[in-house]
């Protein structure tokens, strides 16, 4: 072995010293301090060029980006953009307002309250402003049971428990147990055992952001200052949120085209002594395909680091497809290296909405979600989730609909959805134009095209009565399916009005776009994505405005009540 190395290095040798001779020689005539100041220089010079060379966004797209933002700064230039926006804005308003046109907004208390009656009459009135009939399912996700007798139970349950916050569990016990059983009979349909744990949040987003802080806190003691997650590119925004809010680095992973799931081997690649978790989705709310778990938990074993995995949209569906007839891989706490799972039981849960789990394998995890202050002068204080107040009457009807539903119940429904689900992915790969997204194996269908702009589709669809989710990069829409749209006809009627408006698309492929097709088109094209924020922002103040908006002729819409 000796000989080996000595046969290795020797030629390395004359090398080394020509190497200390030119850097001596260099250095010549430097002070020390001038040689300490020249190389920190230099290392502050090559790490610099090194985060500027290797980020998650191109250095064509960052260079796209720079050149837009000084287009901006030109005077005409901005004068166009700033009148463009403004319309846009304006556009906003008046499409939410025009929801409920002809009345005007409540903006003080009436001086003397309305009697019951008088209430009742005004909240028919504002029920009476949606349009959208889901009952007849005609609406992709957002409402996913509405089973009469379900929301009669959650009524009744919902008033039992009105004025209870678990907050004080010595006040009320009995939210305290149901909150400690909803978490229990979470983690035992993920194949938990004692040793796994929960909380009940008030949605997917709070559930993933409370693992995101989780896995925050723990690299925060393991030494890591700003940690950073990794997750598809695919992977529901809120972890995005997550790391705005906690000061973290979010790496978004790229996917496979075909098969639209993460790259392990890209993971892999990012992951650095900074990585304090890894993410996977079951199933991504995109295109509705599940990510290869046991391999990203291969190596969240592999390098010591969390594996969450986001089920809020499929939650309540994946432990029960195998009852149902449909073969599924291992997902769950059942794949040693996943540490947490976050699920909504207010989506195929049926609870009623604000409610959601975040699971943990292993109590030590859920440690640091908490929140305390041992030095508030108004005593110690602590709580599990964001909130510090609950509304206990929603965890009381998440109990009641598990308890109602039940096992067989929830194994009835997931066949009934799947079915569905593939029945519609089955219908659209026979017809000519568009395309189903991967292999979809739970709720979700992805349906995109390579023939016409697939939201001039999504708004003959919304003409029809249908309403979609439009997605993005690439451009594409989805259907999520419920029970409502597992009613006697209406998948066939979706795939019918689907075949029948992409014949008319392919037989006219010069076709204006507009509405959603102009919005998505003008959203991608835009390189500087802070444009884009600015009119999602806007759409967002849309949803708090107040003011009657006025016509051309400068007069109100409606009047103010």
């Amino acid at each position: 072995m000796a000989g080996l190395v000595k046969t290795v290095t020797d030629p390395l040798v004359p090398v080394f010293d020509t190497v200390k001779d030119r850097i001596n020689e260099i250095c010549k005539g430097l002070q020390p301090w001038q040689i300490v100041v020249y190389t920190a220089g230099t290392t502050l010079v090559i790490v610099y060029v090194k985060d500027f060379l290797f980020q998650e966004e191109s250095l064509k797209e960052r260079s796209k980006k720079e050149f837009f933002k000084w287009m901006k700064k030109i005077p005409y230039i901005k004068a166009q953009i700033d009148k463009e926006m403004a319309k846009t804005k304006k556009t906003m308003i008046e499409t939410l307002y025009k929801d409920h046109a002809g009345h005007g907004y409540v903006c003080q208390l009436p001086y003397n309250g309305l009697s019951e009656k008088e209430l009742m009459i005004e909240l028919e009135k504002y029920r009476s402003l949606a349009k959208t009939n889901w009952q007849k399912g005609r609406v992709s996700g957002t409402v996913y049971s509405g089973d009469e007798k379900l929301t009669e139970i959650m009524t009744k349950t919902y008033g039992m428990f009105l004025w209870t916050n678990p907050l004080h569990p010595d006040v009320f016990p009995d939210i305290r147990k149901m909150e400690a059983e909803v978490v229990r009979m979470s983690c035992t349909l993920f194949h938990g055992d004692e040793e796994s744990c929960g909380t009940v949040s008030q949605g997917g987003t709070e559930s993933i952001m409370l693992a995101c802080l989780a896995y925050r806190n723990l690299a925060r003691e393991r030494g890591i200052k700003v940690p950073e997650m990794l997750v598809p590119i695919t992977v529901h925004p809120a972890f995005d949120k997550a790391a705005s809010y906690f000061h973290m680095i979010i790496k978004h992973i790229p996917i496979d085209p075909e098969t639209r799931q993460v790259d392990v081997k890209a993971m892999k690649r990012a992951i650095s002594r900074k990585t304090c978790m890894l993410v996977g989705s079951a199933p991504a709310f995109p295109h509705g395909i599940i990510d290869p778990i046991q391999e990203i938990a291969e190596l969240g074993k592999r390098y010591d680091i969390p594996v969450h995995v986001d089920s809020c949209l499929g939650g309540f569906l994946l432990p029960f497809m195998t009852k149902a007839g449909f073969a599924l891989d291992p997902f769950d706490f059942r794949v040693d290296g996943v540490t947490s799972i976050s699920a909504d039981t207010h989506k195929y849960g049926f609870a009623p909405k604000g409610s959601s789990v975040i699971l943990y394998k292993k109590k030590i995890y859920r440690t640091y979600q908490f929140f305390v202050q041992p030095n508030w002068t108004g005593g110690i204080y602590a709580s599990p989730t964001v909130a510090g107040s609950r509304a206990g009457a929603i965890i009381a009807a998440c109990w009641a609909a598990m308890m109602y539903v039940g096992e067989k119940g929830y194994v009835d429904s997931t066949k009934k959805i799947i079915t569905t689900a593939r029945v519609i992915a089955d219908g659209i790969r026979k017809i000519k134009g568009v395309f189903v997204f991967g292999n979809p194996q739970v709720s979700v269908v992805g349906i995109g095209s390579n023939d016409f702009n697939i939201f001039n589709l999504s708004d003959a669809l919304t003409a029809k009565g249908w309403n979609l989710n439009p997605l993005q990069f690439p451009s594409s829409i989805h259907i999520c399916v419920t029970l409502p749209i597992c009613q006697d006809g209406v998948a066939e009627q979706f795939l019918k009005d689907v075949e029948e408006i992409s014949t008319e698309l392919l037989n006219n492929p010069n076709a204006k776009d507009g509405g959603m097709a102009a919005i998505y088109g003008m959203a991608q094209s835009i390189p500087d994505r802070s444009m884009v924020r600015e009119i999602a922002c806007s759409f967002v103040e849309g949803w708090y405005n107040t003011t009657v908006p006025t016509t051309s002729n400068g007069e109100a819409n409606g009047s103010v009540h």
